[in-house]
């Protein structure tokens, strides 16, 4: 009894972090680990996990500090530009990521101060984003793929949360030749800090479901 790991384990966790927040991931962890309790705080707003007491946190790869250890919790990553097939009828289908500005979009940003998300593609090896007129702004993920599946705009999503509208036809990819796979999500904690038992558990229990070992992740800058 004494081995096993115990206390309570503080998470700060990006709330488009799908693989890590679906249920089954953490669900396995907690019944693997019966002494060890999750505070888990869920937001895009950035902050410094250290000085707000959490034990790691969860987001992309690319913007993890360079003092950070990293461990996957996803693959690559692959954000689609969608639209339904009435919209699309209605407005015409974009060729090219210039036509975007003809074009009603549902846009999000991290926290109601944070500016617009700049869509972002690659042409010809070229990364670039692009400023798109947010016919509707908001900090929550999931209206967007509502509003897109109702027809009130394009709207830019990871493939994950429009698969299955996808599959059924409720939404239509576009400009798919400028889309390409990035950085996922990963779990990060200070490298200057030593892990908690019940973050150790985690991380073991991080490798065993993704076959890989933590690593150190440099932030693109």
């Amino acid at each position: 009894m004494g081995d096993e790991p115990r206390g309570t384990l503080r998470l700060y966790i990006a709330d488009s972090s799908e693989a890590f927040l679906n249920g089954p991931l953490l669900a396995g962890f907690l019944a693997a680990h019966p002494h060890v309790d999750l505070d888990v705080a869920v937001s895009n707003a950035p902050v410094d996990i250290v000085a707000e007491g959490y034990d790691a946190g969860v987001k992309l790869g690319e913007i993890i500090d360079r003092d950070m250890i990293a461990v996957p919790v996803s693959g690559d990553l692959l954000l689609v530009a969608v639209g339904s097939p009435a919209y699309l009828e209605r407005r015409g289908t974009p060729r090219h990521p210039r036509d975007l500005v003809e074009h009603d979009v549902v846009n999000w940003h991290p926290t109601p101060e944070a500016p617009p998300y700049r869509w972002e593609f690659t042409e010809k090896g070229r990364d670039f984003a692009v400023t798109v007129r947010s016919r509707v702004l908001t900090t929550d993920p999931g209206l967007l793929l509502s509003l897109a599946r109702a027809g009130a705009g394009l709207a830019m999503l990871y493939e994950g949360q429009a698969r299955d509208d996808i599959a059924r036809g409720d939404l239509v990819r576009v400009l798919e030749e400028f889309s390409t796979p990035f950085d996922g999500f990963y779990l990060f904690y200070p490298a200057r800090r030593q892990a908690s038992a019940p973050l150790r558990a985690l991380i073991a229990h991080l490798r065993a479901a993704k076959g890989s070992r933590p690593h150190g992740v440099r932030a693109r800058r």
